[in-house]
């Protein structure tokens, strides 16, 4: 592909035979935004200007994103190192899980608790819920938990560069972790041992917060009994499609009589929420 001195057009034409022909799932997105990102413009500037010249280290970081994203298939978001979530831009990479738009349907529900709601995110890779939820509600005491220290980098560095009050603890599920709290948010691992993923997933996301066992509920079931053995009287949680019933009998079960079920825009059951 040769992209050298130009228009955006141009590069893009380029770009799109590349992603097509390597079947990407988005290849007019993907395409605009690392181009975008090459030039250090938003995407609307891309079509303002369609005879914008691509030239110089633009079109070095550019084609060799395309072709990264083309045949190792690594997400857009590690290629950018950014990826918006909420009201906040977070920087990303392969020690963290790329946040999806369903995961803001799990900020939401944690919207209404009380003013002042101690609050603890389970698993916070990036720091994505947390520090969207603190964003959102200042007043709120928001703490975080990874089992993994390369995560906690970034969901800490995250934090530093938004000026967001969140504090980040290594542990394992809750852990180690104080129990004088209110609420317990998570978006937990929840894929299947054996289920196929994209190769953008399986190649680059760390299995570590993907795979839950042979029906992915290996990190939710303690994660109940653990949550319910504290203060806590609010848990949510987002879930995998599917699995809404089997983890709202584990909420009740756990001792949340009052458990609710959210649906994601396209319709699944997607974070079930236990209060008490």
């Amino acid at each position: 592909m040769t992209v050298v001195g130009v228009a955006v057009r141009d590069a893009l034409d380029s770009a799109l035979v590349a992603l097509r022909g390597a079947r990407v799932a988005t290849p007019e997105l993907d395409a605009e935004v690392l181009l975008a990102h090459a030039l250090g413009v938003d995407r609307a500037a891309l079509w303002l200007d369609r005879d914008r010249a691509v030239a110089g280290d633009a079109t070095r970081w550019f084609r060799d994103a395309v072709r990264r994203r083309a045949v190792e298939r690594v997400p857009v978001a590690y290629l950018t190192g950014t990826r918006g979530f909420r009201h906040l831009d977070l920087a990303v990479d392969e020690r963290v899980l790329i946040p999806r738009p369903e995961t803001e349907h799990l900020v939401e529900a944690a919207l209404g608790l009380p003013a002042g709601a101690r609050v603890h995110d389970v698993g916070t890779g990036s720091g994505a819920v947390a520090l969207a939820l603190k964003d959102e509600r200042p007043d709120l005491v928001v703490s975080a938990s990874d089992v993994s220290e390369d995560a906690l980098a970034v969901a800490r560095a995250n934090a530093a560069r938004l000026g967001l009050d969140v504090s980040f603890a290594r542990a394992d599920l809750l852990h180690g972790v104080g129990g004088d709290l209110d609420a317990v948010v998570s978006n937990p691992p929840y894929v299947e041992r054996d289920a196929p993923l994209p190769p953008d997933v399986a190649r680059h996301e760390p299995a570590g917060a993907l795979f839950a066992g042979a029906d992915g509920l290996a990190v939710i079931r303690p994660l109940c009994t653990q949550a319910a053995a504290t203060r806590v009287t609010f848990l949510a949680m987002e879930v995998g499609a599917g699995q809404a019933p089997a983890v709202r009998a584990l909420v009740a079960a756990a001792g949340f009589p009052e458990v609710e079920v959210i649906r994601d825009l396209a319709g699944i059951e997607r974070v079930v929420v236990g209060r008490r």
